[in-house]
This record gives structure tokens, C-alpha cells and sequence, in this order.
């Protein structure tokens, strides 16, 4: 495994730590810090979301791929199965709580090909451009247009995204949409686009399917980048 590539830190204060409509990135660095250790059994139920996504992506051997917002690792063999020893995976993760764990597992699995860059995703320094990206359960990353950005940035024209998480379901949907706010009141810190989270990457990319999962609280979304390249979003 490659060595651990630092940018930025996650000490920073954050000038609006109320704002439900705005990404914050101090609120989620303490979000995550409080639920690192038991974040893989909290997602147990909704592994099978993560494999259709990794699934989406159509990954080939020797590919790269860009897991955005990795969390603890949980995609990483997913993603090494399909991409074989030859490929690499770049995981991107601002909480230094998470990305210890996710360190912790590609030791464990003896992954020799994954670099992990401790950084927001806008500021991150990515050494590669990539065959594929996913952004699992990422909400506040894909509602920060500079984020986005970057991402594209590293991407090859014709490369794959998959995102996925939670998303509002209709109105009238009380249950599901009960769900999604219990839900996300302890992993997002913006409500801002929740209805279609994914649509900042069409800004720059192709989306061509979105599918739903859990009576439509759930989706994932695949999208194909084009030849436009953001300099500013």
C-alpha cells in the first residue's frame, strides 16, 4: 500500500457549523469521528447497495479506480476483485478517524495497490487519472461542486462514475422518507439536493441510468464523463 498523501487537515474550524443546507465540513469531521468504530456494522444492511454500485461500474482488469470518500475501506475488495493486483485503487477521505481504518484493512488484506490521500476531496492532490469513480453514501461531497470538480479533473474522457446513497422519495412516501431523515440526520451535513443528489455531475458528465432501492430512498446513479474538463465549477 502506498503511503498515506496528506492535504489539508481536519482540525480546521468551519465558519457555519448550523447550516443544514450547506455542506460542513467540521460537522462531519466530528460525525464520523463519533461513529468510525462501529461505522461497518452500521452499513451491514445496506452492503448489498454497495455491491450492485461497484458492480455499475463495469470494472476490467489493470483499471484504476477513484473511491471517493472511502470511509473505513469497506469497497476496497469489492473493487480489487474486479481490477485484479494490477489495477490500483485511490481512496480519498477528509476523516483521519476513517482513513486509519481504512489503512488498517488494506494492510489486513495485504492490498499493495491502493494510496490513500487524507484530504477534502476539492483540496486532494490525485497523482493519477482514473478509469472509474465511486462515490458511496458521499452526499456531502456530491453537493460540493469544487469537489466534483476535481474528481472529473482526474478522470479519463469515456471514464465510469457510479454514485449512490440516500435520496428523498415522493411526498407522500411518509416511511420511506422517515427513513431518509433518520438516516441522514447522522451521516450528511446538508440537506441541499437530497431530492437528486447525484445532479452536479451532470454538469460534466453523462448520467445514463439512475435506479432506486428501499421503496425509492435509495439510489445509484451511473454516469459516463464527457471531454469538457472544469477548470472553475
Amino acid at each position: 500500500m502506498d503511503t498515506t498523501h496528506q492535504s489539508g487537515s481536519d482540525s480546521r474550524p468551519d465558519s457555519n457549523p448550523t447550516s443544514r443546507w450547506t455542506p460542513n465540513r467540521g460537522v462531519a469531521l466530528a460525525q464520523y469521528r463519533r461513529r468510525a468504530r462501529l461505522y461497518d456494522l452500521e452499513l451491514a444492511l445496506i452492503e448489498p447497495v454497495r455491491r450492485r454500485a461497484v458492480a455499475r461500474l463495469g470494472l476490467k482488469g489493470g483499471e484504476t479506480v477513484l473511491d471517493v470518500g472511502c470511509g473505513t475501506g469497506l469497497s476496497f475488495e469489492l473493487i480489487e476483485k474486479c481490477t485484479g493486483s494490477d489495477g490500483k485503487i485511490i481512496g480519498i477521505e477528509q476523516s483521519s478517524d476513517m482513513l486509519a481504518l481504512a489503512r488498517s484493512r488494506a494492510q489486513r488484506n495485504r492490498f499493495e495497490n491502493i494510496t490513500l490521500i487524507n484530504s477534502p476531496v476539492e483540496e486532494a492532490e490525485i497523482p493519477v487519472l482514473a478509469d472509474a469513480a465511486i462515490f458511496h453514501f458521499t452526499h456531502d461531497i456530491l453537493r460540493t461542486p469544487r469537489a466534483v470538480a476535481n474528481i472529473i479533473r482526474h478522470l479519463k474522457p469515456g471514464a465510469r462514475i457510479v454514485a449512490s446513497g440516500l435520496k428523498w422519495a415522493r411526498p407522500w412516501a411518509l416511511p420511506t422518507n422517515l427513513m431518509v431523515l433518520q438516516a441522514a440526520l447522522v451521516s450528511v451535513t446538508s440537506f441541499e439536493g437530497l431530492a437528486q443528489p447525484w445532479s452536479n455531475l451532470a454538469r460534466w458528465a453523462r448520467i445514463e441510468d439512475v435506479s432506486t432501492m428501499l421503496g425509492r430512498g435509495v439510489y445509484i446513479a451511473t454516469a459516463t464523463v464527457g471531454g469538457e474538463v472544469p477548470i472553475h465549477p
